[in-house]
C-alpha cells in the first residue's frame, strides 16, 4: 500500500465541479488486484447535507484529486463513499474506487476541450501549452 497527500479534491456531477476545501487529506493505493484506490477528505461542516444525500443514495462519483502538489495532473477516480463522519466542525469522507484510465489523460481531456471551443492551428497550440502549465480543472464527460 502506498500513501500520498491528497492536496485538492474536486466532486464532478451534472456537468458541475463542487470543490471540496481540505483541512486535510490521503489518498492511499492499495495495490491490491482490483487497483483500488482510498479517498479521505477532512473537510468543512458544511458539506455535510451535500455528501450526506450522495451517501445514502448510494451513488457513484467521479472526483477530480491532485495529489501530493498543486503542480500534479490531476487524477480522476470513479468511487462511492463508504464513511462519512460528522465532527463538532468538520467531516470525515471516506472515498473508495478506482482510477479512470480510459478518459483521465488530462492532456487529451484538455485537448478535447480546446477543440470543443473551437481553437486551431497556432492559437490551438499556444492555448494547449498554457493550459498544460497552469492546469486548469476541465469537465469530464461520464
Amino acid at each position: 500500500m502506498k500513501t500520498f497527500k491528497l492536496f485538492s479534491l474536486d466532486v464532478l456531477e451534472d456537468n458541475q465541479s463542487v470543490e471540496v476545501p481540505l483541512e486535510d487529506g490521503l489518498a492511499l493505493n492499495k495495490e491490491d488486484e482490483h487497483n483500488t484506490w482510498l479517498l479521505e477528505a477532512y473537510t468543512h461542516l458544511d458539506l455535510y447535507d451535500f455528501f450526506n444525500k450522495i451517501y445514502s443514495e448510494n451513488r457513484e462519483i467521479i472526483v477530480e484529486a491532485k495529489i501530493t502538489k498543486r503542480e500534479n495532473a490531476p487524477a480522476y477516480f470513479q468511487t462511492k463513499i463508504c464513511s462519512l463522519l460528522k465532527f463538532e466542525q468538520h467531516i470525515s469522507v471516506l472515498l473508495e474506487g478506482h482510477l479512470r484510465r480510459n478518459r483521465s489523460d488530462y492532456s487529451e481531456l484538455l485537448l478535447e476541450n480546446l477543440l470543443q471551443k473551437g481553437l486551431e492551428g497556432q492559437a490551438l497550440l499556444a492555448e494547449f501549452k498554457e493550459k498544460m502549465k497552469s492546469k486548469p480543472k476541465l469537465k469530464v464527460k461520464n
